[in-house]
């Protein structure tokens, strides 16, 4: 079992979106987007597309088949001006219907078409 994940402190409140999303179930499949998102395996055009468009961290978990992401962003962030804006950068269409390969998805959705987000149900409050 991990002993959990470090989180990042960036001086300030951030915001957090959870998604989620089903992979083709294919042992073969899941093993090659694993390593799509590896250091060695994602596309640095990606990596800088996410960061362009002002989101501070993402992360990604896998279950099975079922990935959950985890983004932080400022507090005052538009998701949907941000994910317009990365739909239009470079190779990031060519990036989506490379994962989509491996995705229980629509050909040729965009990135915020795919992953839906997950409602928070719970709350351990201060």
């Amino acid at each position: 079992m991990e002993k959990g994940y470090p989180v990042k402190f960036y001086g300030q409140p951030v915001r957090r979106w959870c998604q989620t999303l089903d992979l083709r179930d294919d042992p073969d499949l899941i093993r090659r987007y694993r390593h799509a998102h590896s250091p060695e395996g994602s596309w640095p055009e990606i990596r800088e597309g996410i960061r362009q468009v002002g989101i501070l961290e993402m992360e990604i978990y896998l279950l099975g088949t079922r990935l959950f992401m985890i983004v932080e962003t400022p507090l005052d962030f538009d998701w949907d001006a941000a994910m317009a804006r990365l739909a239009t950068l470079p190779r990031q269409q060519e990036w989506e219907d490379y994962v989509a390969l491996f995705q229980a998805v629509s050909p040729g959705a965009t990135s915020a078409q795919k992953w839906q987000p997950m409602e928070r149900i719970f709350y351990l409050y201060d």
